[in-house]
């Protein structure tokens, strides 16, 4: 199973300068490998929040990209609900000093973790640096 942060999934639906790699790289895998969390759903809610806040987008295209990435996660994505042991999991792994690890990164960790994924993908090469610290097999795009 390959687990997928938000980072990784929301230039499918957010154009970003590393849309098109994230698209012909997701055109490599097989759908039953994908996961992610509904952890996800809400960061990626919070991302086009911003983008509206900050009126990089309008109250339309925020709609538009919140459906498109719904449709997304719905349609290609195993959605993992994070449970109790993925928040006390999350909790030890921030507690590990000099990791640099963030709260909603350390869930992901746990999420992906607690369900064996082989490998961890994310955008968010503080992430990439602290999963790799805790000897988890977390990767970038450009060690995809």
């Amino acid at each position: 199973m390959l687990y997928f942060d938000t980072s990784f999934l929301a230039p499918l639906v957010v154009s970003e300068a590393t849309s098109e790699s994230i698209t012909v790289f997701f055109e490599t895998l097989d759908d039953a490998e994908r996961a992610t969390s509904q952890w996800t759903r809400v960061e990626c809610a919070s991302l086009i929040a911003r983008l509206l806040r900050m009126d990089q987008i309008d109250t339309l295209t925020a709609s538009q990209y919140a459906a498109q990435f719904d449709e997304l996660i719905t349609s290609a994505f195993k959605v993992f609900l994070p449970e109790a042991d993925d928040f006390d999991r999350a909790r030890r792994l921030l507690a590990v000093a000099n990791t640099g690890l963030r709260a909603g990164d350390a869930l992901h960790l746990a999420i992906a973790a607690n369900r064996n994924a082989g490998r961890i993908y994310t955008l968010d090469k503080g992430f990439v640096r602290a999963g790799r610290l805790l000897g988890q097999p977390v990767e970038g795009l450009d060690t995809a």
